[in-house]
């Protein structure tokens, strides 16, 4: 890359456009830029979570994720790139019975809550699944790769698992939700 990125202010976005990494030109607001943006916005959400405590293993994990989403932005950045895998795909997978082996099986819905490092899991978990949503609507209309979909549908998984043990980790159990525990009457 050399020096590539030693010039940040340049101009060429003031009109309201920016380049892909194809040399094409789009509108800022263009779906596969907030497609992007909601990707980049996924990862620096995973990069606030890594500043909580927590065991080495799932920060590894979390580490490679990023990695990965860097991956998959520099996929949408030019279309009918793959940048995303099967592998990783299925390393996902494999992480998310790697920490879901040690949880308790969950019989109730839980709340998104506990500790910090938890209740960020589930707040990465929610921006995850707003980005897939947009991958989807993204494909509906252009070429974007299955593995981009399949990816962050296992990523919320896993960060989902994560949040469980991130509190178990933290010596909190899930919080549960009570049906109707706020409701009158009865």
């Amino acid at each position: 890359m050399g020096n590539r990125l030693s010039k940040i202010v340049t101009r060429t976005g003031d009109a309201g456009t920016t380049g892909l990494g194809d040399g094409t030109r789009v509108g800022k607001d263009s779906l596969r830029i907030e497609t992007i943006g909601q990707v980049d916005e996924l990862n620096s959400t995973i990069g606030l979570l890594l500043n909580e405590e927590m065991p080495d293993g799932i920060r590894q994990a979390l580490i490679g994720v990023q990695h990965d989403l860097f991956d998959l932005g520099g996929e949408l950045c030019i279309p009918g790139m793959n940048m995303i895998s099967d592998e990783q795909v299925a390393r996902l997978e494999d992480l998310v019975e790697q920490f879901n082996a040690d949880l308790p099986p969950l019989k109730d819905f839980i709340l998104p809550g506990g500790t910090r490092a938890a209740a960020s899991a589930h707040l990465a978990r929610t921006v995850c699944r707003r980005a897939e949503r947009h991958v989807v609507h993204l494909a509906s209309s252009e070429t974007v790769s299955g593995f981009a979909r399949k990816y962050l549908n296992r990523l919320s998984d896993l960060l989902f698992v994560l949040g469980r043990a991130l509190n178990r980790a933290g010596g909190r159990g899930d919080v549960l939700w009570v049906q109707g525990k706020n409701r009158g009457g009865a």
